[in-house]
């Protein structure tokens, strides 16, 4: 499509649902109030019928809505049935529908502890349920009388008859309404459509077959803007954490201010090079909440078809990194300048390529963590808690020789991105340094010497061959959370068919506010 058909597509989809006052106005979040909860619920619809879906899924849509929005709400979505001259289906659970809500369903699918006690026309729902003893009263709901004679969660007997002067064990109703089922006319009817359309699916694959989809390129550009604008619009993602950076560059210059090259300064140059790598990137677990967001709507576009896995990654990785870079560049400016580290441009800029690359490195062990564990609290606990082991084998709070075996010198050492940090920073730093000894002598101790002794430091290749390595971790820590949702989505099929054995549970059900009874409709 093009883009004008696109914008064209977007508006009249935002005029159905009666969004078009609130055009140009943001969602809101945390901090920002954005728009109501019943427009929320309407943007969502939006979302779903953008593409023109020839099946759509809507779990209780007017949900939050007052009576006169539910209908018209209902209503634009049963429009789009025969819209545009395409058959579509909807599949919709509600919650509490109103008379006008509930006939603008053509079927009605009534379950009771996942058993079908009714699967035909709306219309005729009540005539079924009267005919087997349980009529609906004059003046009440029809929806509310169905799910009032099949609810037992409450242990309450069933009225029957309109007088209400005779009762029934609810479970003895439902064992009556479902052996009336499985043998009316209606339940044969449905099984012979549902026969007619198992011989009209090879058909129709052919038809989705030949719907093109935005290619692969087009998909990474659109998500890398989209996630742009995301990173610049939540405060939470960025912004905040480059706040609190600066504080902690001000206070990591100022109590490091001018080290100067007396031997006692060795060990505060250490220590300044560790903080600046370790714990401020540390701070990154702040963005988790936003990470946690943006990996749920990820799975929800990504059930939907919208893109692959592989654009969804590169977008995000792509778009994150002039945010890095600014974080990076403006509190490391000032932590690497204040305490007059090593001089010469060159060695600014491998100071912020290291920040940069464990900045990067640590917010995709939030994104990993983000795909598995997607509660707020465990996520940050369990992000801390990998990123201090880290910290641990990194070589700094216990130097590399002194590592205890077999754990934390093979394979942690190896593993903890720190290591390569530590030991790229401390070779860019000390290497061509003179250190005045306190032997009274006057003789001086140099930066390699140093290195070798003091911090233990592998000499054998350069700093560069350590930051390459980052560079690499980035590339792997990136390929293992795409990895991981790949994975993740191979197995939700067989949790869903694991989940789905409980007879307590149904698909495609409204179980308003009950555990077993459940109401829904097919527009």
């Amino acid at each position: 499509m093009s883009k004008a058909e696109k914008r064209e597509r977007a508006d009249i989809t935002i005029r159905e649902m009666g969004l078009q006052d609130a055009i140009n106005t943001r969602i809101g979040g945390w901090g920002i109030k954005g728009i109501s909860g019943g427009q929320k619920r309407r943007v969502s619809i939006c979302i779903e019928i953008l593409t023109r879906p020839r099946l759509l899924f809507l779990d209780e849509p007017t949900s939050g809505l007052d009576s006169a929005a539910s209908y018209y709400v209902m209503k634009r979505i049963a429009n789009l049935v025969h819209k545009d001259g395409i058959q579509r289906t909807v599949i919709a659970s509600i919650h509490q529908p109103s008379t006008e809500v509930f006939q603008l369903f053509h079927n009605l699918c009534l379950l009771s502890s996942g058993r079908t006690v009714y699967f035909g026309p709306a219309s005729t729902a009540t005539q079924f349920f009267a005919s087997n003893g349980f009529p609906c009263p004059a003046l009440q709901n029809p929806s509310d009388h169905l799910l009032k004679t099949i609810n037992k969660d409450f242990d309450q007997d069933t009225d029957m008859g309109l007088s209400g002067t005779r009762t029934m064990p609810t479970e003895e109703a439902i064992r009556i309404l479902i052996s009336a089922y499985e043998s009316s006319d209606i339940n044969q009817q449905v099984q012979q459509e549902v026969a007619m359309l198992s011989t009209q699916e090879e058909t129709r694959r052919s038809i989705d077959k030949k719907r093109r989809r935005a290619g692969f390129l087009n998909q990474c550009i659109v998500l890398t803007k989209i996630s742009c604008v995301n990173m610049f619009r939540d405060l939470g993602y960025y912004w905040l954490r480059l706040g609190i950076y600066f504080a902690l560059a001000i206070a990591t210059a100022t109590v490091f201010y001018d080290l100067g090259t007396s031997f006692s300064t060795i060990q505060d140059r250490g220590a300044l090079l560790m903080f600046e790598s370790s714990f401020i990137t540390f701070m990154t677990i702040g963005g988790f909440p936003s990470f946690v967001e943006v990996m749920k709507v990820f799975q929800r576009e990504r059930l939907n078809g919208h893109y692959g896995v592989v654009a969804f990654v590169i977008g995000n990785t792509v778009s994150s990194v002039p945010y890095l870079v600014l974080v990076s560049v403006i509190p490391g400016a000032i932590a690497y300048y204040l305490p007059h580290l090593q001089r010469g441009f060159d060695h600014f800029v491998y100071f912020i390529c290291v920040l940069f690359s464990c900045l990067m490195l640590v917010e995709s062990l939030m994104m990993i963590v983000a795909s598995i564990v997607p509660n707020y609290l465990m996520g940050i606990i369990s992000g801390a808690g990998i990123q201090g082991i880290m910290m641990l084998a990194g070589g700094f709070f216990r130097l590399p020789h002194d590592l205890p075996k077999p754990f934390w010198r093979y394979p942690m050492f190896y593993v903890a991105f720190h290591r390569f940090a530590f030991q790229g920073l401390y070779k860019n730093e000390f290497e061509g340094l003179r250190f005045a000894r306190n032997d009274g002598h006057g003789s001086y101790i140099s930066g390699e010497e140093i290195l070798r002794d003091t911090w233990q430091v592998d000499m054998s290749y350069s700093k560069w061959v350590d930051l390459g390595i980052l560079l690499g971790m980035i590339l792997v820590y990136r390929v293992l959370f795409l990895l991981i949702i790949k994975i993740t989505e191979k197995l939700k099929p067989f949790v869903l068919s694991f989940i789905s054995r409980s007879p307590k549970r149904a698909t495609l059900v409204m179980e308003n506010d009950h555990h077993d009874s459940a109401l829904t409709h097919e527009a």
